[in-house]
């Protein structure tokens, strides 16, 4: 079994800081967003010219060095290396958390990343709704060589792969010239696996499959790494094992950088979720959530939220603010949503969340609808939130005037509330933040908390394959 000793050294931030930006005192009704990203340049082209990388493998990784995808430059010219070529294939079911997180991780490390589509169009349903439209069709990915091919799970997604010649074709050769390969979730067993590419290779997988992989090469844990192979359980362990993918691609560094960008953490010291002015969230009916989203929403956040509540059975509808249904997402991920903004003002919210990405954020602040919308939901003493950078559209509407929040570290410092550091979550009364990106789970699964209770959220959580507390 491949030691995993330096990725959970990734995985063990006590925290995260970004520098503080310069910001101009903010107007109470027109907020500034200010300008973070992961920066001009991605993790890899930065600690590239800072320092040589060493040549020597990461400790996590046991694999085969991938093949050259073409020839080398000059060590002292790392500019001009080629980037990172990299395969995503999509299809009707795939599961959407692990498919957009793959994506916005290993680009946000500089990898050129390629979803296709293995339908007929490249517009998809994922398994829990969200709606995706890939960059190509698979057919045009048949003569390119890829330095990494990764199959996100998630059912029927997985059956639809696995029946597409084209991407058989694509993976069995990944294999066989000794380049990388992943799956997650179902796909090890039920793509893979019918393809011959499990053969000597310790796996693993989704718990609802593992009775279908060979039991002596069946291994429980959330990430394994066989020769090349890289295979994970579910949702619930996608940064994990996008940033296992960054490791082997890119080096520990750079999967370090991406990690802190991202805030993933398992620091003792920080905790899930805090809670002030403690009120019930229970309602007598199916909960209705408003997600409303713009080009620039941040993917991951938006994927995440939806994916779980839908899950806890709670009726979702997520509304571009854009003239158009499709957005591009920060990361460039391109999403369809269920409705217009101006359509679903129509109906009234249990519940509205704010996706954060700075520049989503800022077109949700053009919204009038949208905000005009939020103050009518604290008006009606419904429950709101928002996430990373989007609890300064909040604060710019005054709907966070005496509460206790979080948000993104980046703009913090324009909220006048205030704020509780240390926290993933945090929740006073009908209002509920969080800093975003990978604290999103923790946020969703606390909204799921609130609506239907704690056995509800960790009922969600297994399916995840998420760890969360018993009680």
């Amino acid at each position: 079994m491949a030691s995993m000793e330096s990725l959970s050294s990734i995985l063990s931030f006590t925290a995260v800081k970004f520098p503080s930006p310069k910001l101009s005192p903010m107007a109470s009704t027109a907020p500034r967003f200010p300008s973070f990203s992961v920066a001009s340049m991605t993790p890899a082209q930065r600690i590239a010219t800072t320092s040589k990388r060493s040549a020597k493998p990461s400790k996590t990784v046991s694999v085969t060095p991938p093949t050259p995808t073409s020839s080398t430059t000059d060590s002292s010219s790392t500019t001009s290396l080629p980037p990172k070529k990299v395969l995503v294939p999509i299809g009707f079911g795939t599961e959407e958390m692990e498919a957009v997180i793959i994506v916005d991780v290993l680009r946000r490390a500089g990898a050129d990343v390629t979803v296709a589509s293995v339908e007929p169009q490249l517009e998809i349903e994922a398994s829990g709704g969200i709606k995706l439209v890939a960059d190509t069709s698979i057919k045009t990915c048949s003569n390119q060589i890829f330095d990494l091919v990764v199959l996100p799970g998630g059912m029927p997604g997985s059956v639809r792969l696995r029946d597409c010649e084209i991407l058989q074709n694509i993976t069995s050769k990944q294999a066989e010239e000794k380049r990388l390969y992943g799956a997650i979730c179902a796909a090890p067993a039920v793509t893979l696996l019918p393809w011959g590419l499990l053969r000597r290779k310790q796996t693993t997988c989704h718990p609802a499959f593992m009775d279908k992989l060979p039991t002596f090469w069946a291994v429980k844990s959330n990430i394994q790494v066989s020769r090349g192979l890289t295979t994970s359980r579910g949702p619930g362990t996608s940064f994990e094992f996008a940033l296992c993918l960054v490791e082997q691609l890119f080096g520990e560094s750079v999967a370090r950088e991406v990690g802190e960008l991202l805030m993933v953490s398992t620091a003792a010291n920080e905790s899930r979720k805090e809670e002030f002015n403690t009120v019930e969230w229970s309602l007598d009916h199916y909960p209705r959530v408003l997600i409303p989203i713009a080009d620039g929403s941040e993917e991951i956040e938006v994927v995440t939220i939806a994916d779980i509540l839908r899950r806890a059975k709670v009726d979702v509808v997520v509304a571009s603010v854009e003239r158009s249904l499709k957005i591009k997402a920060s990361q460039g991920t391109r999403i369809i949503a269920d409705k217009l903004i101006g359509e679903a003002a129509e109906s009234v919210f249990d519940l509205i969340i704010l996706p954060g990405g700075i520049a989503g954020a800022e077109q949700l602040n053009k919204s009038r609808i949208l905000k005009k919308l939020l103050r009518e939901q604290k008006l009606a003493g419904r429950m709101y939130g928002a996430v990373c950078s989007s609890p300064q559209v909040l604060h710019g509407q005054g709907l966070l005037k005496d509460k206790k929040v979080t948000a993104h570290s980046s703009i913090v410092s324009t909220l006048t509330n205030e704020v509780v550091n240390g926290a993933k979550v945090v929740i006073d009364g009908k209002l509920i933040t969080s800093r975003g990106l990978a604290t999103v789970t923790e946020f969703a699964l606390a909204v799921v908390s609130k609506l239907f209770g704690h056995a509800r959220a960790r009922s969600v959580a297994e399916g995840l394959v998420y760890e969360y507390p018993r009680s």
